[in-house]
């Protein structure tokens, strides 16, 4: 067996949770701009869109995250001949869409809730229809849409770790590299501490975030 000390595997854990970090910082950069625009389209007008968006909701929402990214890194190879992905990029564009699709019915919540006098009123004071949604609906969706949105954003903290499965170096990939090479286990439940840790300063964040938009209750 090798011989392993406990700042072994700390550095080795804090190599693997900057991985975990990437997926979750990447993800959020994509997903919800693009979850928002899927809202955008589950709500419009024209029929084929809003079939469109909704059916692809549906059917991520439906799946599990697991599955999407064994169909992502190998579909296009064995359905189509193509190359394989680069495994990160595979995972990104995995959590991405997955995300996406779980803000988008977030988003959709939050807009819908917003009372049509807010819009009306906006009418008559000759808005126009961005400017009634950028600077009236805006912020009081996004007062709406911060506990269920804090609480998807910590599970993608705990879902980054489904990675491994198609071999990407997170921390939890680390943390059982010691089982096979060392015969250790309590690695893998010394990397409960670092998620604990960035669960807990993202709900100080999320709780910083509601205060500071308190001012929106009646």
């Amino acid at each position: 067996m090798v011989n392993v000390t406990f700042w072994d595997v700390t550095r080795s854990l804090l190599e693997g949770f900057w991985e975990t970090l990437e997926i979750f910082g990447v993800t959020l950069l994509f997903a919800l701009p693009l979850g928002l625009l899927i809202a955008f389209g589950s709500m419009s007008r024209f029929y084929p869109l809003r079939w469109l968006c909704r059916t692809v909701v549906w059917i991520i929402r439906g799946t599990p995250l697991m599955l999407q990214l064994i169909v992502f890194y190998y579909g296009p190879g064995l359905l189509f001949g193509w190359e394989l992905l680069e495994v990160p990029t595979a995972v990104y564009l995995t959590f991405s869409v997955n995300y996406a699709c779980y803000f988008s019915e977030i988003y959709r919540g939050g807009i819908e809730a917003i009372p049509r006098g807010q819009y009306e009123a906006g009418e008559v004071l000759g808005m126009k229809k961005g400017q009634i949604f950028f600077r009236v609906v805006l912020l009081q969706v996004i007062k709406q849409i911060i506990p269920p949105m804090s609480n998807e954003i910590i599970t993608l903290v705990k879902d980054t770790s489904l990675a491994r499965i198609i071999t990407y170096y997170e921390i939890i990939y680390f943390a059982e590299s010691f089982i096979r090479t060392a015969g250790l286990i309590w690695p893998l439940f010394y990397t409960a501490v670092f998620y604990l840790a960035f669960c807990g300063l993202l709900t100080l964040l999320f709780g910083a975030i509601e205060k500071k938009l308190s001012y929106f209750r009646a």
